[in-house]
């Protein structure tokens, strides 16, 4: 048998994508509470998320949702990891309110914001080691969160995932 590596690339970036939720998942929690939520999307769901980009800054004049929505497109898959709000009751004042109970509701808490963060930086230095290429994204994460990709998350980020000769992350024009 023989496997031609343009044939198999889709399915590396699958693999590589399932490991960096792997990696996502075990990465260090505030407290030790599990709060994240991590998927990844491809096919049909990374059209319709690279469409709700593009609508996106057409609607708001924010031509860098329609540049992203361009990588999103040349993208094999996306990884998305969010938090859904839930303070951790520590009253550290962190997220500029004196306690958690003064903090408003749906907002999120500091350390949620902080485990997001590691779990991101988990995930792509995951990447790194299977060599894929990767862009760390808030708005393809947003337009994710508006379409409810992410069950009941506030915060979403969202990681590019690419298998090519060149990075198609890199390159990008300029917005203004």
């Amino acid at each position: 048998m023989t496997l031609n590596e343009r044939r198999c690339r889709h399915e590396a970036a699958i693999t590589a994508a399932r490991l960096m939720m792997t990696a996502a998942r075990t990465a260090p929690k505030a407290k030790g509470v599990d709060i994240i939520e991590i998927l990844t999307i491809e096919g049909d769901d990374l059209i319709a998320l690279s469409k709700q980009m593009h609508n996106y800054g057409e609607q708001t004049s924010r031509p860098s949702f329609i540049r992203d929505a361009r990588n999103v497109e040349q993208s094999e898959c996306v990884v998305l990891i969010g938090t859904r709000p839930n303070p951790m009751g520590l009253n550290c004042g962190y997220c500029g309110h004196p306690t958690c109970e003064s903090k408003p509701c749906g907002e999120p808490c500091a350390f949620n914001s902080i485990d997001v963060g590691i779990a991101v930086g988990s995930a792509c230095a995951t990447a790194a080691d299977c060599r894929v290429d990767t862009r760390v994204m808030y708005s393809a994460g947003l337009a994710a969160q508006m379409m409810g990709m992410t069950k009941d998350c506030r915060q979403v980020v969202a990681i590019l995932v690419s298998v090519s000769s060149k990075s198609p992350y890199f390159d990008r024009p300029v917005i203004k």
